[in-house]
């Protein structure tokens, strides 16, 4: 069969692959390897087709798990990886693409066979079959054996691959796969159910030779996302300075195929990776499996996590920050890549432990003065919270929650006005400011959760955002201070429901535990609502008039609450403002009706305002903090990205870690 190609319907009958999987040991210098490696293996380029190349190859793995604990024949293939890409770096120099190209092979095999392993065995099993067999010693002609085990050995190359190797047309996709094969090594993980589970393929790349190159390898992937590098769409077929310079005719046509991964001819354009940044979001993924991985052991470092949130700015000139810097990364060209990526949800994780962790680039996004182009697609998302999983709205919320904990960036956002904002579809917003859509899409999050989910969780981070922002809320829209009271006014609805329910006469003993336990809930929201506003009031009255008028208009609501011993105090301000100003409308010669007229009242009374006429409260300060088991949260959601996102096809009847979504 040559260097021909082989559709994925030819695979299960295919000479070498059978002879791979077969009964008899090939030494790792035997031609064979030439021959196979030599084929336009058929690359999935869409989810259909990663299923037809599974389906086709199943015979082929079944056997060679069958026959390999005896003829070593997956070894003998890693090691004819480990010769190629130990020669990559010479050839790549030299634009000698043969060695990319059978090292891409050889790689996307390696990852083929280990990924049917993972699937089907426990990690004990698999790294059995990187075991050296007796029959592999004895075939002659075999390279000499290396003293770390060779799934170490393999890891470790690929490492150096992505350290050493530059990313260029004809090595990207080589690159690609080596994403792809660490993070099927890494994915024992989703094979079983513990989330802190100690594996033996992550303490490879945990300790040793690997760890020595987390920083360097966490720099990479995070340059691969930061300069979001499009998958080549074609390549010149022509030869000279093109991707197959330097290669024959006769097998250039021939390894066409697999060195453009099949792209520019069939597939699907819509599932493939034509034109995508795929290795970007291949290298994300990884950086967020290494970066939140821990096993059994919570004081064993993690050499990646610990590289993610020390690197600090390029034009960082500070010795001290220096000193304990993993390594340097120009911030503005991440804080730009990352606000491109943002409606993307493992971007958005990324985003949270760099905020949350990360010192040196919290203080640098904090000083940005287009902060907007990071916090408009959060509220987007936000925005569209139906269409978002639950995980995905977390953590864009409690990144919101880490900004508004600087007092800067809560009184930046009110100083920025937006002329429109077109995906807001309830109401057409004109000269509204960044800080006023802020509280829009969180009250309008509360409110989806009240009728939908029901999350205490939620309502706390939103609440504490608004909470930690309402000192400085200043010059609010007209229509940002009408949802506020109308949130207020939802929740006193809820409140006399649930009240009427607990006091019925017939309840059930059950129905009414539920109820009084969710009237308690409701008055924990409701005061906190309560506090915002008159956190408000007691800052900046003067300069939120329109705040100022919407109590005015709705000022029947808070009598229910003036003698509530949960209420009263707070209610006693907010009475306080309501009745300074209704006494205004009073002496005016003829009482305003029009709101223009109430508004141009207020204005004036509001700057004859005695500022010490309301009682002083402690002031709102809520900080972020992290669950003290938050490995149990971050790393099936990490998995569960990697599940959907990384166009690598998983069974998910074998998937423990979390409930897979196959839809």
């Amino acid at each position: 069969m040559g260097v021909g190609s082989s559709s994925m319907t030819e695979l299960a009958n295919n000479d070498y692959l059978l002879r791979l999987a077969g009964k008899e040991p090939i030494s790792d210098n035997d031609p064979f390897w030439n021959m196979l490696l030599s084929f336009s293996l058929p690359t999935p380029l869409s989810t259909a087709e990663a299923r037809q190349l599974e389906d086709s190859t199943k015979p082929i793995c079944k056997s060679l798990v069958e026959n390999n604990p005896q003829t070593g024949n997956f070894c003998a293939l890693i090691r004819v990886f480990l010769r190629r890409a130990g020669e990559l770096k010479t050839s790549t120099q030299c634009e000698n693409n043969v060695f990319v190209w059978q090292s891409y092979n050889a790689l996307f095999i390696i990852r083929c066979l280990c990924k049917h392993f993972i699937e089907i065995m426990s990690e004990e099993k698999v790294l059995k079959h990187f075991t050296v067999t007796a029959a592999q010693k004895k075939a002659p002609g075999n390279s000499s054996e290396s003293s770390a085990p060779l799934a170490e050995t393999l890891i470790v190359s690929i490492i150096q691959l992505l350290l050493q190797i530059p990313v260029l047309n004809f090595t990207y996709l080589l690159h690609l796969e080596a994403i792809n094969t660490l993070l099927v090594l890494l994915s024992v993980q989703m094979f079983v159910a513990r989330a802190a589970y100690k594996s033996v393929l992550h303490d490879y790349l945990a300790e040793g030779k690997c760890a020595k190159a987390a920083p360097l390898l966490v720099r990479q992937l995070l340059y691969n996302f930061t300069t979001q590098e499009m998958c080549p769409a074609s390549f010149d077929r022509a030869g000279g300075g093109s991707l197959l310079y330097g290669i024959a005719s006769g097998v250039a046509s021939g390894i066409w195929t697999i060195l453009t991964l099949g792209i520019g001819g069939g597939g699907h354009p819509e599932d493939g990776i034509a034109n995508t940044p795929a290795l970007a979001n291949q290298s994300l993924l990884l950086l967020l499996v290494l970066a939140n991985h821990c096993g059994n052991d919570k004081d064993t470092r993690n050499p990646y996590r610990e590289a993610l949130i020390s690197f600090v700015n390029i034009p960082e000139t500070s010795t001290e920050a220096q000193i304990d810097a993993s390594f340097n990364i120009k911030f503005a060209s991440l804080y730009n890549a990352i606000c491109g990526q943002l409606n993307n949800d493992s971007t958005i994780l990324l985003l949270y432990i760099l905020l949350h962790r990360n010192q040196h680039f919290k203080t640098f996004v904090l000083s940005r003065l287009n902060i907007e182009a990071l916090v408009l697609p959060i509220l987007q998302t936000l925005y569209h919270v139906a269409d978002r999983s639950s995980h995905h709205i977390y953590m864009a919320l409690i990144i919101i929650l880490i900004l508004s904990e600087d007092d800067a960036f809560s009184k930046s956002v009110h100083e920025i006005i937006l002329k429109s904002v077109p995906w807001y579809t309830e109401r057409t917003l004109h000269k509204v400011s960044l800080g006023g859509l802020l509280i829009l899409v969180v009250i309008r999050t509360i409110q989806f959760n009240i009728t939908r989910m029901r999350d205490k969780y939620l309502h706390t981070n939103c609440l504490a955002a608004l909470a930690n922002m309402s000192a400085h809320f200043h010059s609010l829209h007209q229509y940002v201070a009408q949802r506020i009271i109308s949130l207020f006014e939802l929740l006193c609805k809820k409140h006399s429901k649930f009240l009427e329910l607990v006091t019925s006469p017939d309840p059930t003993v059950k129905h009414l535990q539920d109820y009084t336990q969710d009237l308690a809930i409701l008055e924990e929201v409701i005061r906190m609502v309560l506090e915002i506003i008159n956190s408000c009031l007691t800052s900046s009255l003067q300069h939120n008039p329109h705040l100022v008028y919407a109590l005015l208009h709705k000022r029947h609501l808070f009598e229910q609450f003036r003698t509530h011993h949960t209420f009263q105090d707070i209610i006693q301000n907010i009475d306080t403002v309501i009745t300074y100003f209704n006494s205004k409308m009073e002496q005016c010669p003829t009482r305003p009706s029009e709101p223009h007229e109430v508004l141009e009242v207020i204005e004036l009374g509001a700057r004859q305002w005695p500022r010490d006429r309301l009682k002083k409260f402690p002031e709102l300060r809520f900080k972020y903090v992290e669950e003290e088991q938050p490995e149990e949260f971050f790393i099936p959601y990490v998995w569960s990205l990697v599940f959907q996102k990384s166009r690598l096809l998983w069974d998910p009847n074998s998937v423990q870690l979390f409930v897979p979504d196959t839809q």
